[in-house]
């Protein structure tokens, strides 16, 4: 389900994320560039060490795609997490693509780096996400009041928190 993103995806993603509908009102924050995602796509396939991207590809066809940035909660040596995110195209809502996809990113980062945490947010009115997330594996911290900014004004965010499971 996920995989690199490869140059010709790009300009998937950018038609889709060109409109509030492609996003969804949790995801539009207006127009936006998509030069930063070609030119890390030609440098390290947009898979580095402080932050990533794949693509959610489900039977060929581009769903949306996944992120990761490092996130710090004290010194950068010690205290990091990750903090992931997701967008995904409507005629994928609804499916347990995004439950899997989120899931499998969380497994995916726990694999492959030192990482004992792993943390997402969403709006608090976004039941949906907050719903995948509680499948994926993720719990319920606490609320973020104001901390996102979007069609002007500011919205409360759910913090969502996975942590390593110990073998």
């Amino acid at each position: 389900m996920l995989r690199p993103i490869r140059e010709p995806d790009i300009n998937v993603l950018e038609a889709a994320a060109a409109t509030p509908e492609g996003v969804g009102d949790f995801q539009w924050f207006g127009f936006r560039s998509f030069h930063k995602m070609r030119k890390r796509v030609a440098e390290d396939g947009y898979i580095g060490p402080d932050s990533g991207a794949f693509v959610v590809d489900v039977e060929g066809s581009i769903a949306g795609w996944v992120s990761w940035v490092k996130h710090c909660w004290g010194p950068e040596d010690t205290s990091w997490s990750w903090t992931i995110g997701i967008i995904l195209f409507p005629d994928f809502r609804g499916k347990g693509i995004g439950t899997a996809a989120q899931k499998e990113l969380s497994d995916y980062l726990f694999s492959h780096t030192l990482a004992e945490r792993i943390q997402a947010s969403t709006d608090i009115n976004n039941i949906a996400e907050q719903r995948a997330l509680e499948k994926a594996g993720f719990q319920k911290e606490g609320v973020l009041r104001r901390a996102q900014w979007r069609m002007g004004r500011w919205y409360d965010q759910v913090l969502y928190s996975a942590i390593r499971e110990r073998n």
